[in-house]
C-alpha cells in the first residue's frame, strides 16, 4: 500500500512520470521515491504540487498527513 496518493493524482491527470518530472524540475528517480512514500523535502513536495497545479492546502490530499511529533517531540521542542 502506498503511503501517499501521489501515483493516484497524477495517473488521473493523465500524467506520466517523466512529465511531472519534467515539470516539477525534479528527476523521475525522485518521483519514484515520494511515490514510494520515502520522506522528501518541503521543496520537493512544493515543486511537485505546483507542476500538478494544486494549491498547498492539498498537501495532505497528495501526501498523507504529516507524522505528529508525539510527546518527546513536544517536549523536546518546549523545553520542558
Amino acid at each position: 500500500m502506498p503511503a501517499n496518493n501521489l501515483q493516484q493524482i497524477r495517473e488521473a491527470l493523465m500524467m506520466s512520470k517523466a512529465e511531472l518530472a519534467r515539470k516539477s524540475g525534479l528527476s523521475t528517480l525522485t518521483i519514484d521515491r515520494v511515490e514510494a512514500g520515502r520522506p522528501c523535502r518541503l521543496d520537493t513536495k512544493r515543486k511537485i504540487l505546483q507542476a500538478l497545479e494544486l494549491r498547498v492546502d492539498d498537501h495532505d490530499r497528495v501526501f498523507g498527513p504529516a507524522p505528529s511529533l508525539g510527546a518527546a517531540g513536544e517536549d523536546a521542542l518546549t523545553g520542558a
